[in-house]
């Protein structure tokens, strides 16, 4: 189905888009299998390296409870795309993105032909994120295959999926707000100030606290590859 191109009126970056599908149905801001599918398409068709798409959940920093997902341009390589990961379920894959200061469900498309069940799988598990009481961010990006890089350095598609305590309220002005760009590893800072006075540590300390304990994350990580093989 065709996604309506929206310009974002608060953009982070410069040709920073939303993506609406059926705006006028009014859905809700919950991931759907056929608009991910749709998401990670444009990714893939797109000849700019650093064009990415991406998706806050609600209680994940979502701005407004309408579907949508995010388009970015960010010209410079992020370290998600070539972190390693830990094996979960590769025949579903799946894996752990661990080495990142915000660990995350890594799935992985070697091209356009598994983006359907690849859409279907990430959804599942956000849907079960959200029947446990937590929230979601997502952002699609070319990357290395989990494993590690590919012969001849081919790059596929890394879809991160964060599972994150969820935050509600109104966005206080001028706050480092913790979304999928923070989590990735770019921070957009509002503010001069806080740009200039901000430092790696406070920086990793706001990202952590919306974060699962360790052993939390890991229960998850089994309870998803239940839920995947099933």
């Amino acid at each position: 189905d065709p996604l309506l191109v929206a310009i974002n009126d608060s953009p982070l970056v410069q040709g920073h888009v939303l993506l609406l599908p059926e705006p006028a149905r009014r859905l809700p801001q919950v991931l759907t299998a056929p608009v991910l599918h749709a998401g990670l398409e444009a990714v893939l068709l797109s000849a700019h390296p650093g064009f990415r798409v991406g998706f806050n959940g609600l209680g994940g920093c979502a701005s407004v409870n309408h579907l949508h997902l995010h388009r970015l341009y960010l010209p410079w390589p992020l370290p998600v795309e070539t972190a390693p990961t830990r094996p979960l379920c590769p025949r579903r894959n799946l894996s752990l993105l661990w080495d990142a200061p915000a660990p995350a469900f890594l799935f992985y498309a070697t091209g356009p032909a598994s983006l359907g069940e690849l859409a279907r799988d990430v959804c599942r598990a956000a849907e079960f994120l959200a029947d446990a009481g937590l929230a979601c961010n997502l952002l699609a990006t070319r990357g290395d295959p989990p494993e590690g890089v590919a012969s001849g350095g081919t790059q596929g598609l890394r879809v991160l999926l964060w599972a994150r305590k969820p935050t509600f309220g109104a966005k206080a002005a001028g706050a480092f707000t913790v979304a999928l760009c923070e989590l990735a590893g770019y921070l957009p800072l509002p503010t001069a100030s806080l740009y200039e006075d901000i430092t790696e540590a406070e920086a990793l300390r706001a990202i952590h606290e919306h974060l699962l304990p360790e052993p939390e994350l890991l229960r998850l990580a089994k309870d998803l590859v239940r839920l995947l093989e099933d």
